[in-house]
């Protein structure tokens, strides 16, 4: 039986990060927010994620900023003084998340499911999914919903853009086919080979698709985009260290196609509608890829996976990843080609 069966008159969000798990979770609160429309909404996110959530109609932000370790979760505590909320979901499994959600009020702490909490959350929970064969993080989130009573099929996501940044997008694309390449993950072992980031760019380039470069500007990412550029032999257009996360958004809405590894971009796109050819090969791309277009994956994870731990993928943990170094160099150029060429961005001969 769902825990409310009726609209309860607050909830708590309670996730921090990452971007692409922030995409997530929005369909999830937007669709609690359609069902519920009555229900006030408090979503405790982490600081850069709030450039993303600032604007979403309908819920109050509070913000926490890691870099202030406790005093930070002291400043996100006293915002919340006074408050207790019906349900708080508890939607991160990071001991720091858990550390924070301890000053949180609510009569209802939901986390996941016993065989999926780690770090910490089973002992801040009093309600927990059910064990769930969900596979996709999209999907998992989405049971909290549905454990709550609010019925949730495909993920549907509003992000507002202002007319700036979409402005700001048109003024870059013009009107162009265009290709975007977000090269960075969150560690660079999960990155694709500098020279076939090129090489990919080239041959979208000389089908004429424009070719963008995307990142944050962290100097690893400024590095990596600086470093595919030289090995272009046509212009590339780089972003790099140059967009708001909405303005990033807007221009990953108005691209054709998106290409990245397991990184917060190649979720984004998907929240605008943008086909998004994932690069996989430390983690299950049937867990963390790109939601829409998991047909679209390049993936070397399941025979690394499957010679790392000598076992069938059905017989491995959930989150089971993949380590080494190595391991992206298995992604061909070619294979990324021809999932390209699927896309009949361009007349084939």
């Amino acid at each position: 039986m769902a825990l409310f069966t009726s609209a309860p008159a607050s909830l708590c969000i309670l996730r921090l990060s990452a971007i692409g798990d922030v995409c997530h979770a929005i369909s999830v609160v937007q669709a609690i927010q359609a069902h519920w429309p009555s229900t006030q909404i408090t979503w405790v996110c982490g600081k850069i994620e709030a450039q993303l959530l600032a604007d979403l109609p309908g819920i109050k932000l509070v913000v926490f900023d890691k870099k202030q370790g406790f005093a930070g979760m002291r400043q996100v505590w006293q915002t919340l003084k006074g408050q207790k909320f019906d349900a708080l979901l508890h939607m991160q499994l990071a001991l720091r998340a858990s550390a924070l959600s301890l000053g949180i009020k609510a009569k209802y702490r939901v986390g996941f499911s016993k065989d999926r909490s780690k770090e910490g959350q089973w002992l801040v929970t009093n309600r927990h999914l059910p064990s769930s064969n969900s596979v996709h993080v999209m999907d998992n989130f989405a049971d909290f919903a549905r454990y709550i009573g609010v019925p949730f099929s495909q993920p549907q996501w509003h992000i507002p853009l202002s007319q700036a940044d979409v402005d700001f997008a048109t003024g870059i694309i013009k009107g162009n086919k265009t290709l975007v390449i977000s090269p960075a993950a969150s560690k660079d072992e999960r990155n694709w080979l500098t020279e076939r980031y090129a090489a990919i760019a080239d041959y979208a380039n000389e089908r004429g698709l424009q070719v963008i470069l995307c990142g944050s500007p962290a100097p690893r990412e400024l590095e990596l985009a600086d470093a595919i550029i030289k090995l272009c032999q046509r212009p590339v257009i780089n972003l790099t260290g140059k967009t708001s996360l909405k303005q990033l958004a807007a221009v990953l809405a108005a691209a054709d196609v998106v290409i990245a590894p397991d990184s917060g971009p190649a979720h984004l796109a998907t929240t605008q509608g943008t086909p998004v050819i994932g690069l996989y090969g430390h983690s299950n791309p049937k867990r963390t890829g790109p939601y829409n277009d998991l047909d679209k994956v390049v993936s070397v994870y399941e025979q690394h996976v499957v010679a790392q731990h000598n076992k069938p993928i059905e017989q491995l943990a959930w989150a089971t990843r993949v380590k080494g170094e190595h391991v992206m160099q298995d992604i061909s150029v070619d294979a990324v080609k021809a999932q390209l060429d699927k896309l009949s961005l361009w007349e084939l001969h």
